[in-house]
């Protein structure tokens, strides 16, 4: 899902500015919080939102979680691959299928 080229540019992006002393896992944390809450602000009063608002938004939430990420020593695509596995077993095809019921309630 992310390549080299991302990585390395949001570093590269960080130590020009100097900026990685205030990148703190909570500092990152509340980022990503607060950029998805412009994220959702795009959907407020429009189901499909304005598609380049939502694209800038979306990349500000995607930035400060792969930045987390980079800080924490996490990969982004191992955690979602084995966050995956954990959801599905908690969402069998067989019972998941079409149903928005949430795993404790299928």
């Amino acid at each position: 899902m992310t390549d080299d080229r991302t990585r390395d540019a949001l570093r590269a992006f960080v130590a020009e500015r100097d900026w990685a002393q205030f990148h703190t896992p909570g500092n990152l944390a509340k980022s990503i919080s607060i950029e998805a809450a412009e994220l959702l602000e795009c959907f407020q009063w429009a189901e499909e939102g304005e598609p380049e608002r939502v694209r800038e938004e979306l990349a500000d939430v995607l930035t400060y979680a792969l930045l987390l990420a980079d800080r924490i020593g996490v990969d982004p695509d191992e955690a979602v691959l084995e966050k995956l596995a954990v959801t599905r077993k908690k969402y069998p095809v067989e019972k998941a299928r079409g149903s928005s019921a949430k795993y404790d309630q299928l």
